[in-house]
């Protein structure tokens, strides 16, 4: 994707004389990094899995919400700062470490390990703050001096949350994840500046990272069973499912919302950012994390009905899936979306297909529904352009 666009040059973004580091490429550690994150993303699964209840899905959002806060933050970090100096990448090295810390503790965060996921969250807030004053272009620090104080008040909030119990550990997360999902609106967030080409491949990097989180569910539904043509066929269409849903955001999506976001004026590009790839992006890998806890269930028991959790979780990961896309092509006006909603309607439909009948069913017909998705989109849709904002 970054190689569609010639190299940033190096001085102002926005007539000023505020320079920058051209970054047009993600870096290595940018990757390793994410493979920490992803992490994360798999314990959120395993939550959903071992409680598939209205209480495991609240602890899950509310995980979700803040780790995907300061995750975005990063990405913004490493598109105005570049891990190109030794102490920028121990720093992000110890950010890393941070994020460990979060993962570790997700599946007891509201009980034992409360504690620990806080503590490791504020040491990557306070890391992230610390790296985003070395950018090259004042605007941006300018905008991170107005950001940090709710992202460390945030932070604290969680961190006092797992020294509590009861209500009160509840009534914390809540107001934590209340106080960053407001902060665009309360700061100015319009004081940052967004290096298009970088920006849009480490979300595009990220989101098939996630969608590998799906195939490593494949296994685990597998894992310990005998290998037969039933299970195989099963694993192979479960696969079938997540590559269709790859199609449906890297099939012209990503391309369009670099095109988009580049012709967008610079002060305007972090309100877009922020509605394309933080807001939608939340139901996006919402769906990767819920539809992964249902392929486990129908792998490990295709020819059986399924519990109402993993129908609707099979179901509704795919809805979500595609509701997130729909909201990022809007965000950025790259695309019609009168299809995936229809689709995503229909696969909630499908659930009484995997109460009543079996889940390879229900997998089956998620499968033929997205892929009738990607042609009615490929012949029926005229080519998108790109929208000058």
């Amino acid at each position: 994707m970054a190689d569609a666009l010639p190299p940033i040059e190096s001085g102002s973004v926005d007539g000023s004389n505020h320079s920058y580091e051209p970054i047009t490429r993600v870096s290595t550690l940018e990757l390793f990094f994410d493979l920490v994150f992803v992490f994360a993303i798999t314990q959120l699964t395993t939550v959903l899995v071992a409680d598939p209840t209205g209480r495991g899905l609240i602890r899950l959002l509310l995980m979700f919400g803040v780790i995907w806060w300061i995750y975005g933050g990063y990405v913004w970090l490493s598109n105005a700062v570049a891990p190109n100096r030794p102490v920028r990448r121990l720093l992000l090295l110890v950010g890393m470490a941070g994020f460990l810390v979060i993962a570790l503790a997700i599946p007891a965060a509201f009980a034992s390990s409360g504690a620990m996921f806080g503590f490791g969250y504020l040491l990557v807030t306070l890391v992230h703050t610390g790296l985003f004053t070395q950018s090259a272009n004042t605007s941006s620090v300018k905008g991170i001096y107005w950001v940090a104080p709710f992202n460390v008040t945030a932070a604290s909030l969680v961190l006092v949350a797992g020294l509590v119990s009861g209500s009160a550990r509840y009534v914390l997360w809540i107001t934590a994840l209340a106080l960053l999902v407001s902060t665009p609106f309360l700061t100015r967030t319009g004081l940052f500046r967004i290096q298009p080409a970088h920006f849009v491949e480490r979300h595009g990097l990220l989101v098939i990272i996630v969608l590998g989180e799906s195939v490593v569910a494949i296994g685990f539904g597998a894992a310990g069973l005998p290998l037969d043509t039933s299970l195989a066929g099963t694993a192979v269409l479960a696969l079938a499912l997540v590559a269709a849903l790859w199609w449906t955001y890297f099939g012209r999506d990503a391309e369009c919302a670099e095109q988009s976001l580049t012709a967008a004026d610079v002060q305007q590009r972090p309100t877009l950012a922020l509605a394309a790839f933080f807001y939608a992006h939340i139901p996006l890998l919402l769906g990767v994390i819920v539809m992964a806890a249902g392929i486990k269930a129908v792998v490990g028991h295709a020819a059986e009905r399924l519990p109402a959790g993993a129908a609707m979780a099979l179901a509704g990961g795919v809805a979500l899936f595609l509701a997130g896309d729909s909201a990022f092509r809007r965000a950025l006006r790259i695309g019609r979306i009168r299809y995936q909603a229809g689709t995503a309607a229909l696969a909630l439909g499908t659930v009484p297909l995997g109460l009543a009948v079996s889940g390879v069913v229900q997998l089956a017909v998620l499968v033929a529904l997205v892929v009738a998705l990607l042609v009615a989109e490929q012949f029926l849709d005229a080519p998108r352009k790109v929208i000058v904002h």
